[in-house]
């Protein structure tokens, strides 16, 4: 008699061992499906976010494109000034000089 609660003592212990290790296989299995869950979002992120750096440093390579030509046509424009300012300085001086030479002819 004794041998056999011995052994029904052996089973019920085998039999939550079992019960307790089909729990924490559940309990596994889904922290698993979870897990591959977040990992399917970081990835779909982090291709989205791969995809927006992409556009943005086209963005920012075309900015620097546009940025020099602003910057030579800025240079141009300068010089263009410059040259102007110094043509009108000599026909400030020319029409002062025709000034002059006009009032010496009124003055005889």
């Amino acid at each position: 008699m004794e041998a056999v609660q011995e052994g029904l003592d052996t089973l019920a212990s085998l039999e939550e061992r079992i019960n307790r290790a089909v729990q924490i296989i559940t309990h596994l299995r889904s922290e698993n499906s979870q897990l591959q869950q977040s990992l399917t979002t970081t990835n779909e992120e982090l291709t989205s976010a791969k995809a927006q750096l992409d556009q943005i440093q086209g963005s920012y390579e075309q900015l620097r494109s546009e940025n020099g030509s602003l910057e030579q046509n800025a240079r141009r424009l300068s010089q263009e000034i410059e040259d102007l300012r110094g043509e009108r300085k000599q026909v400030r001086s020319r029409i002062e000089k025709l000034l002059s030479q006009l009032d010496l002819l009124s003055a005889s």
